[in-house]
């Protein structure tokens, strides 16, 4: 029964209270009592929470594991154990603990106190944080001392910036923070799954997995996008979900979250996953594709302008050799194996953004110099805006053929389940009966699963996995009765893209590698005779409505905007004024949000993620401003480097900057030793972002919350030719494909050899829509900021609505 229940998933969980009092002969505590069972409601456990120490957390998981019928009595002997302090209240019924965490005060535990059913997989529920609840944990002796503080009701509140009700998913039976092939391949358990790079309260969890060495009292939340639909082709009915996984490391917004950090991790870093398999119950065949974005991996950022809609890019070179930019590759690697595909999408003829190709390029090289050549990183370097406009191929037909190319490097997951004894609706037990079959030594492609899955890190937690058993798939199949089984297929490497904000031209690149590998998806469950899918196919138009609908959540998340869809809403035949109007409101509404929105949003996600710990006598989060361009020395480490910043204009610029490094814990216990280290009141771990690096109050709008930005004096400046801050013009240089064969249109025989497949599929170049004039943008800015913005207006940037959606 024990071991059963151990096992047992708790996903509805009722909050007591009791009260304290003080006899002659004893005095009783304070007490939350959490009272956790699974979803048929026939096992029961008990947590309970001291709250006599406000300053501590103190819990304790009783080992008894209490059967549907004894949850009455548990709730009578808790409640007459209290009787003289009026017995235990029920206080609310939730979903799963997101966690603890501490300000200046008490600790708090935040609870999902309502979700929604988005979707499953496998028949496993995929549910979004609707509601949430901050319960404070202090008693009622020490409950006045903190209700008047200033500080910590205002820490509260900048918490609460982080709305986790948008875009915040889980799901308690399925990992959803890993893609199905790692979940097959690689089957990991409760506690190493928290310290994937995809789990945003990671941190907010430590005290209490340290604590109880278990998960499961919490829930691993992924911040993202996830949207699921079922669509009928030739007589099947098909599952298709998009997931997108947003990274924790070297999160936040646009403006105060660009490039690289030095342990290689990037802003914007977003895992998207396609999964298609037949809706059908039982055992069945699978399908996924993975593909990546993020901020370009050099040490580069952009000022915020109330008045510039686009400030100067400001090139950092920190290191000729381009170590952080090598991590980053490393890192990849581990994560997803071998090729990394570089298809990057910036401007060749647009001064601002040519100095960050010139770059990318050069370190690219460089590091290639380094590796052999089958590690080498392919690249596309291929301007996206300049093509989208006078060219004869249409965008969309060219972003699929190097689609196809890369998907023919990468390949994609696809296997089929081995039929179990055991119910479906267990996901341990489908990872038990596939294992031993995918990484068996003699499968199709003659790869053990450790290099099928890569070596990965210690903290992306993906390895080798045990497989054990002796008999082979064929027998195990021949055994049940059913046919043989078809070979699997593994997705070796991913396909890297990335514009700028890796936002707007990137959401198209990845439909378009989504829509090659949905034709091979749905060739090998054998539903289409053919893998390629044309773009005006009807699954085209459906999968274009998922990218378009991850692109806008995507650009919210990090830019506070929709995503400009001007090449999706051009493929829909909308007309150039409907368009640019659209593209026009959007552009003000980010403008809005990163110069009065941001800098709040920013300290929220630290806070939440644990790279910034106040603490009693130390700066407070809105007091680190800077001051005359210099950093307060008082909150750095004394080894400054030196970084050489280049801006677009030709200017170069020098600036001393140093890495931050600032902590927490479980009573009587330290947290694991992935926990940073603390220094004067706030916390950046070195090994997972720079975070706010360079502070500057915002006056702007009169947000109260520090921005992250240096400003030069005039004597840092040295101007130099412009002309070496000028990149060359062509449109496009590439190690892994032909530019001339990429240039041409139509669907022949040389360019299948070359490519996988290539729909025949021709779009008109007047349907394009080319962005609108920054003149006219900056006079229609100038009148609105001549006047005050209307109430109206201000509510649909903070909702993040959009115009003819």
């Amino acid at each position: 029964m024990e071991h059963d229940a151990d096992r047992a998933c708790l996903q509805s969980f009722e909050l007591h209270e009791s009260e304290s009092v003080s006899l002659p002969m004893r005095a009783l505590r304070e007490t939350f009592y959490v009272l956790g069972t699974n979803s048929d409601r026939t096992l029961w456990r008990l947590l309970k929470i001291d709250r006599s120490e406000p300053s501590e957390l103190v819990i304790d998981e009783c080992s008894t594991v209490y059967t549907e019928s004894e949850h009455p009595d548990l709730l009578k002997g808790l409640d007459e154990e209290h009787r003289s302090t009026g017995g235990i209240k029920f206080v609310t019924k939730f979903y799963g603990i997101i966690g603890f965490i501490k300000f200046l005060g008490p600790y708090y535990m935040l609870i999902i106190t309502e979700q929604k059913r988005i979707g499953e997989i496998f028949g496993h529920p995929v549910y979004q944080v609707t509601r949430t609840s901050m319960v404070e944990l202090a008693n009622s002796k020490t409950r006045s001392t903190f209700q008047n503080s200033k500080d910590e009701n205002r820490y509260r509140k900048i918490l609460n910036a982080l709305d986790l009700r948008k875009d915040f998913f889980f799901s308690y039976s399925y990992h959803i923070m890993r893609s199905l092939q790692k979940n097959l391949t690689d089957p990991q358990d409760g506690w190493t799954l928290y310290e994937t790079i995809f789990v945003w309260n990671e941190y907010l969890t430590r005290r209490i997995r340290n604590c109880l060495r278990n998960t499961l009292w919490t829930v691993a939340l992924v911040h993202g996008f996830f949207k699921q639909d079922k669509f009928s082709i030739s007589g099947k009915d098909i599952m298709l979900t998009l997931i997108a996984r947003r990274s924790r490391h070297y999160a936040g917004t646009r403006y105060l979250k660009r490039g690289v950090n030095e342990k290689g991790r990037v802003a914007n870093d977003v895992e998207t996953e396609q999964i298609v398999y037949e809706a059908v119950p039982g055992p069945t065949e699978v399908s996924s594709v993975v593909q990546n974005r993020g901020s370009i991996p050099l040490f580069w950022s952009q000022e915020t302008s109330k008045l510039n809609l686009k400030p100067n890019i400001i090139l950092h070179e920190m290191q000729n050799n381009y170590e952080a930019t090598k991590l980053h590759f490393e890192n990849l690697r581990a994560r997803y194996g071998n090729p990394i595909i570089i298809l990057n999408l910036i401007k060749t003829r647009e001064r601002r953004e040519s100095i960050l190709r010139r770059e990318f390029d050069k370190a690219i090289k460089i590091i290639n110099k380094s590796l052999s050549e089958e590690n080498h990183l392919r690249f596309l370097h291929w301007d996206l805006h300049q093509n989208s406009q006078g060219k004869p191929t249409n965008v969309l037909d060219v972003l699929l053929k190097v689609a196809f190319r890369a998907l023919n490097l990468t390949e994609f997951f696809y296997c089929q389940v081995a039929p179990s004894s055991e119910t479906s609706t267990q996901w341990p037990t489908l990872l038990n009966g596939l294992d031993p079959y995918l990484c068996d030594d003699n499968n199709s492609d003659d790869t053990e699963c450790t290099e099928i899955v890569g070596d990965v890190s210690q903290e992306d937690i993906s390895g080798s996995s045990d497989s054990s058993g002796n008999a082979t798939a064929e027998d195990k199949f021949e055994n049940s009765g059913l046919p043989p089984p078809k070979p699997p297929k593994f997705q070796k490497g991913v396909l890297r893209t990335n514009c700028i904000d890796c936002l707007d031209r990137t959401n198209v690149a990845q439909y378009a590698y989504g829509l090659a590998a949905l034709g091979h998806q749905l060739h090998a469950l054998g539903s289409v005779e053919s893998p390629e899918l044309g773009l005006e196919a009807p699954l085209a138009h459906h999968l274009m409505h998922f990218y378009e609908r991850m692109g806008d959540t995507l650009a919210v998340q990090y830019s506070g905007s929709a995503a400009h869809n001007k090449v999706f809403s051009a493929k829909r035949g909308h007309l150039k004024l409907f368009i640019q109007s659209q593209e026009f409101f959007r552009t003000l509404q980010r403008h809005y949000s990163n110069t009065c929105i941001d800098a709040n949003k920013q300290a929220a996600i630290n806070l939440f993620l644990g790279y910034f710990q106040p603490q009693q006598g130390k700066p407070a989060l809105w007091e680190l401003e800077s001051s005359s361009g210099e950093h307060n020395n008082d909150l750095f480490d004394d080894q400054p480097s030196t970084l050489k910043r280049v801006k677009s204009d030709g200017t170069i610029l020098h600036e001393s900057n140093a890495s931050i490094s600032g902590s927490g814990h479980c009573h009587n216990e330290p947290l694991s030793a992935s926990q940073p280290d603390v220094q004067n009141g706030f916390q950046f771990p070195t090994s997972e972002t720079d975070s706010l690096h360079e502070h500057e109050i915002s006056s702007a709008c009169g947000s109260g919350v520090s921005h992250l930005r240096y400003t030069p004096t005039a004597s840092d400046v040295l101007h130099v030719p412009r002309a070496e801050v000028e990149y060359y013009h062509d449109s496009g240089d590439s190690n892994f494909l032909d530019l001339e064969w990429l240039s041409t249109s139509g669907n022949s025989s040389d360019e299948r050899s070359i490519a996988t497949s290539t729909p025949d599929v021709n779009l008109s170049t007047e349907n394009v829509i080319s962005g609108i004039a920054p003149d006219i943008m900056e006079n229609h800015l100038a009148e609105m900021q001549s006047q005050k913005l209307p109430r109206n207006f201000v509510q649909w940037v903070n909702d993040s609505d959009t115009f003819w959606y």
